[in-house]
């Protein structure tokens, strides 16, 4: 009889006396794990903030938001939340939308002053990030800031000590960052995208309140939806878990965007049918509650998604985040196509297309045509040259974009193919 195999993959009970292969150290991975935040959905679920920080035996609460939302019902109805509840609490108003290198620092130097048990954002994707990285860094005083920052711009290292409970409140239809545990930023030395990913920074809750979503302009709710399309589309269109490579040997060391895997692909497909049935209603008649609110459950449902299989080829070189990946998405998914077709063409019929005619080999130029229709529709421009961009710019795009797409895991990008 051949002896048992004591590798992860087979030494659990169920395999235990039966006949098995040596094992060999493996290429790419052999298994995934699903992490999410808890979250609550309703309207007006924001009063209850104040009794979850009581729960939580709140002492002393950060508060994070962004200037223009300081002023805003959103953050009105939390602060009215931890008064009426006795949390005592500091607000952090500074955030930069679109966060840089800079600005988490700032962000950090804050919670770090200040002794903080728990930490509450409220807002769109920038201010959570911001909340995450202030949490991890502030609980981790000894750490470089480069040390959890993503290779290869970072150093890439596992987060392994605890961080403080955070509750986060997202105001927007977009990032789905109350899901998930990366924290996205502009790394100004390079003028490149990149993050941190771990599960360990997670928020605890994530408050989801489709009210506050009555509040976004027409333009937001459009950048907003447009990041929920990219992030379903590339989770579902993203190397599958079990050909990424190199096999953690520990599973700490097993990133948080593992790759395309069953249980990501029902949220994003998910996602997408949200995406097709109410997106333009949300982006056209703000008081549209139930298009609104539907669409801050795809945020999640994206998010739930992307937060454990990862994104691919995503240039990032303008602002707000949902137009820059949105118009670039008819090439993106034009080039990635050939490796799974099938996948794009069933996300096309998704979103609308007749794939009952289309060849496999047409998968790509299909999908981008869908894509092309829905910008059209919602009245975005077509391509870089009609946000002010020339040929010009291109190396410098370029190099912004090229250390995004090399990263080792834990990392952002994951693509199908070999740039």
């Amino acid at each position: 009889m051949l002896p048992v195999c004591r590798c992860p993959a087979h030494s659990n009970t169920f395999h235990q006396g039966v006949r098995a292969a040596p094992c060999t150290v493996r290429k790419t991975d052999y298994a995934f794990e699903m992490a999410s935040s808890n979250i609550r959905y309703g309207e007006g679920v924001s009063k209850e903030i104040g009794m979850d920080l009581q729960n939580l035996g709140a002492k002393n609460v950060c508060v994070m938001t962004d200037r223009n939302l300081s002023q805003l019902p959103p953050m009105k109805a939390v602060l009215e939340s931890l008064v009426k509840n006795g949390v005592k609490y500091k607000v952090y108003d500074n955030v930069r939308v679109e966060p840089t290198d800079s600005s988490f620092k700032d962000a950090i130097s804050f919670a770090k002053n200040h002794a903080f048990d728990v930490f509450v954002a409220v807002g769109g994707g920038s201010v959570i990030d911001t909340c995450k990285a202030a949490n991890l860094y502030a609980c981790h005083s000894d750490a470089d800031f480069l040390d959890f920052v993503n290779a290869p711009i970072g150093k890439g290292k596992p987060v392994s000590g605890a961080v403080k409970p955070l509750i986060a409140v997202p105001t927007t239809a977009g990032t789905g960052s109350e899901t998930t545990g990366v924290a996205i930023f502009d790394y100004e030395p390079l003028k490149a995208k990149t993050g941190i990913a771990s599960r360990a920074i997670r928020p605890t809750l994530g408050i989801v309140d489709p009210t506050h979503t009555l509040s976004m302009p027409e333009r937001v709710a459009a950048n907003s939806g447009f990041d929920v399309l990219c992030h379903a589309l590339e989770s579902y269109t993203a190397l599958p878990y079990d050909q990424r490579s190199p096999c953690p040997t520990n599973p700490i060391n097993r990133p948080a965007y593992q790759g395309s895997n069953p249980i990501s692909d029902v949220w994003s497909r998910h996602a997408l049918h949200v995406v097709a049935k109410y997106m333009k209603r949300a982006v056209r008649d703000p008081e549209d509650l139930e298009a609104r609110s539907s669409m801050h459950l795809a945020s999640v449902f994206a998010g739930i998604g992307f937060g454990n299989a990862g994104v691919h080829l995503w240039p990032e070189y303008m602002k707000p985040h949902g137009l820059s990946v949105v118009l670039t998405s008819p090439a993106v998914f034009n080039f990635t196509a050939p490796i799974c077709p099938e996948r794009h063409l069933e996300a096309a019929e998704i979103l609308g297309a007749d794939i009952r005619q289309v060849k496999r080999e047409d998968a790509g130029a299909v999908l981008a045509d869908t894509l092309r229709q829905i910008l059209y529709d919602l009245h975005v421009e077509d391509g870089l040259g009609a946000v002010g961009y020339t040929k010009d710019d291109i190396p410098a795009l370029v190099k912004g974009t090229i250390p995004q797409v090399g990263q080792s895991p834990p990392s952002y990008v994951y693509s199908w193919v070999k740039l």
